[in-house]
C-alpha cells in the first residue's frame, strides 16, 4: 500500500471522501480542471476513468461520459498522461485509474503497469477482471509498485470476499448495491452489516460505493467504511451545460457539500 492510499484511509477523524470523474469528459484539458476541484471540494483520492465502447458495471451517466471521453479521443494513453499531469501538480494526492480489461491488454499489461507507475498512479481497479483469473496483474503490478483494488459484490460468498480482501492490495471496493453505477435515493439497510464484517485490522482498507450521492448518504457509509466513493453524482453535474470555469465551480461545491455533517 502506497504512503498516500495509506493517508487517505489512515485517519480518525473522518472517512476517505473518493470521487470518480471520467478521463477526457469532456476532453482531458477540462478533466485535468476537474480532477483538481474535486480536490480543492475535499477529496482524498480521485479515481480517473479509462473510456471503454462496452462499460458493463456502468449506469446511464457513466455510459455516457465514457461516449463523450471517446468521441474527444481520449484513450487509456491520454488517461495516464492526465494522471502524471495531475501528480506533477498534487504531488500528495492519491491517484486510482479506473476502466475494463480490454484496453488495457491492448496497451499490454507490463507497458500498462509500468506507465501507471511513471504516471504515480497508486491503484488500477479492472471490474471485469475476475480474483480468479488477476494472478499476472497482481504480480506485475507487484513488480511496478502499483496497488491492486478488487469489487466485493453484495452477492459475494464469504469465500469470494476474503479472496478480493486478499487480492487487494490498495484497498478493497464494496459494491453497495446490485447492478449498475448511478445514483439511488436509497441504499440497502444491510449494507452496514456487511462493511462491518469486511473490515479488519490486519486486512486492507474497504471503501463503499455505487448508488452514493448524498451528504447523508456518505456520512451513514462512512460510520461503516474507511472510505466512500461518489462518481454518477458528480459526472453528471459535469454534463450539465455551462462554461469550464462554472463546470468546476459546480463540481468543487457539490464535492464540499459531501463533507457537510
Amino acid at each position: 500500500m502506497s504512503e498516500r492510499i495509506r493517508q487517505a484511509f489512515g485517519g480518525t477523524r473522518r472517512p476517505g471522501l473518493v470521487t470518480y470523474l471520467m478521463g477526457g469528459d469532456p476532453d482531458l484539458a477540462a478533466s485535468l480542471d476537474l480532477a483538481l476541484a474535486c480536490a480543492r471540494g475535499g477529496a482524498d483520492l480521485i479515481e480517473l476513468g479509462m473510456p471503454f465502447s462496452d462499460p458493463i458495471a456502468d449506469g446511464p451517466v457513466i455510459q455516457r461520459a465514457s461516449e463523450r471521453a471517446l468521441k474527444s479521443g481520449t484513450t487509456v494513453a491520454g488517461v495516464l498522461e492526465l494522471a502524471a499531469q495531475l501528480r506533477r501538480q498534487r504531488p500528495d494526492l492519491p491517484l486510482a485509474l479506473m476502466g475494463y480489461l480490454n484496453p488495457v491488454l491492448a496497451m499490454g499489461l507490463d507497458p500498462f503497469l509500468a506507465r501507471c507507475a511513471e504516471a504515480g498512479v497508486d491503484a488500477v481497479i479492472l471490474p471485469d477482471l475476475p480474483v480468479e483469473e488477476s494472478a499476472e496483474l497482481r504480480g506485475l503490478a507487484r513488480k511496478r509498485g502499483v496497488g491492486t483494488v478488487f469489487l466485493i459484490a453484495p452477492t459475494s460468498t464469504p469465500a469470494r470476499a476474503q479472496a478480493a480482501l486478499d487480492a487487494s492490495t490498495a484497498f478493497a471496493y464494496f459494491v453497495s448495491v446490485t447492478g449498475v453505477t448511478g445514483a439511488r435515493a436509497a441504499l440497502p439497510e444491510e449494507t452496514a452489516a456487511r462493511l462491518d464484517a469486511l473490515r479488519r485490522p490486519s486486512g486492507p482498507p474497504v471503501v463503499v460505493g455505487f448508488g452514493v450521492s448524498t451528504p447523508e448518504q456518505v456520512q451513514a457509509l462512512g460510520a461503516h467504511a474507511d472510505g466512500v466513493v461518489v462518481g454518477s453524482a458528480i459526472v453528471s453535474r459535469i454534463a450539465e451545460p455551462g462554461t469550464p470555469a462554472e463546470r468546476a465551480a459546480r463540481v468543487e461545491a457539490f464535492v464540499r457539500s459531501l463533507r457537510t455533517p
